[in-house]
């Protein structure tokens, strides 16, 4: 094997480099990071929406999206810090949007839930469950009729395949064989809703199954397997394979929405987390990479993450005209 590939534990025949091993690193702590410092900002009012944040399952976004091409199109939901960042989407529209400026991704108008950046070819985030599925499926539609070697992911939580358009769009999406790769981050809870009082089977891979599409668990969020199993996915979707689908198994750490944590809430137990963070794959891919190559991989996003929130603060808020603009009627 050669000097730079590493064989991860408990994946014998999944061969990843040592520049790949310090991508996904940089991707999953610069992630955790953005949100640890929009964690600290919120009690100050600064940052003027809600937050619905993404700690604990970024091993997913980082590793779907590390294996796109820079046209392919991602489309998510309002728990979207993760998939904006992992998708190349810019830090700095994104902490102004937060801030509700005028530099922000939506001029200020749409805040954390509605993030965009078409230049990373991000779809606008949707904040109702559910809604960006049958839009990721119009786009690679679209893709599909103009012979583009293109292909669109679509991420979503458990909550969403409770809806009917999941399930119309997976039909759809089966039938004229579209480029999508649907992604279901499975943290097991709809707002509070534990999966076993939402679900009469666990078994939603053999669900998506009988609709003629490919499916795949992931059930530990190993951020090599998840990475893998997508690689091969998306090559096999771009080359006219037609849909597939991965359900990550994830767990989001802080409360649904909001900065802090709600285990003192009832509803689940910092004895469910636990092995969620000793699994915690940036301590993982951290313990990896040579520490000096670390340390300044580590400095490198505290300085951007500073000079977003320095950013942020400086812009101005929307003019009042702002709320005359993208109106249809």
């Amino acid at each position: 094997m050669p000097v730079n590939m590493v064989k991860p534990p408990n994946l014998p025949d999944l061969n990843v480099s040592k520049e790949t091993l310090i991508r996904l690193y940089r991707a999953i702590r610069r992630i955790r990071r953005v949100e640890e410092r929009v964690a600290e900002i919120y009690p100050s009012d600064r940052i003027k929406s809600p937050v619905h944040l993404s700690i604990g399952q970024e091993a997913v976004s980082a590793g779907v999206c590390d294996v796109l091409e820079a046209n392919d199109m991602a489309s998510g939901t309002y728990r979207g810090h993760a998939l904006y960042l992992a998708k190349g989407g810019d830090l700095l529209g994104m902490m102004a949007e937060l801030f509700g400026k005028r530099d922000g991704v939506a001029t200020g108008k749409g805040g954390s839930m509605h993030l965009i950046d078409m230049n990373a070819n991000v779809l606008g985030t949707s904040a109702v469950v559910g809604t960006n599925i049958p839009v990721a499926m119009g786009v690679a539609l679209t893709m599909k009729r103009r012979s583009e070697k293109r292909v669109t992911v679509c991420f979503f939580g458990d909550g969403a395949t409770e809806e009917g358009v999941f399930h119309e769009s997976l039909n759809f999406a089966s039938l004229q064989r579209l480029p999508i790769l649907f992604v279901c981050e499975n943290n097991r809870y709809a707002i509070h809703e534990p999966l076993e009082k939402r679900w009469a089977t666990p078994k939603l891979c053999e669900r998506v199954e009988t609709y003629g599409i490919p499916a795949h668990s992931v059930p530990d969020q190993d951020i090599l397997e998840i990475r893998g199993v997508a690689e091969g996915a998306v090559e096999r979707i771009r080359n006219g394979g037609g849909p597939e689908f991965m359900e990550c198994h994830t767990y989001r750490w802080r409360e649904h929405v909001g900065p802090g944590e709600d285990y003192d809430a009832g509803y689940r137990s910092e004895t469910e987390r636990a092995p969620w963070l000793e699994n915690d794959q940036i301590t993982r891919l951290a313990g990896m990479i040579e520490a000096t190559e670390r340390a300044a991989i580590d400095q490198e996003i505290e300085g951007e993450i500073d000079e977003a929130i320095r950013f942020a603060e400086a812009s101005s808020p929307p003019d009042a005209e702002e709320l005359y603009t993208h109106v249809f009627s």
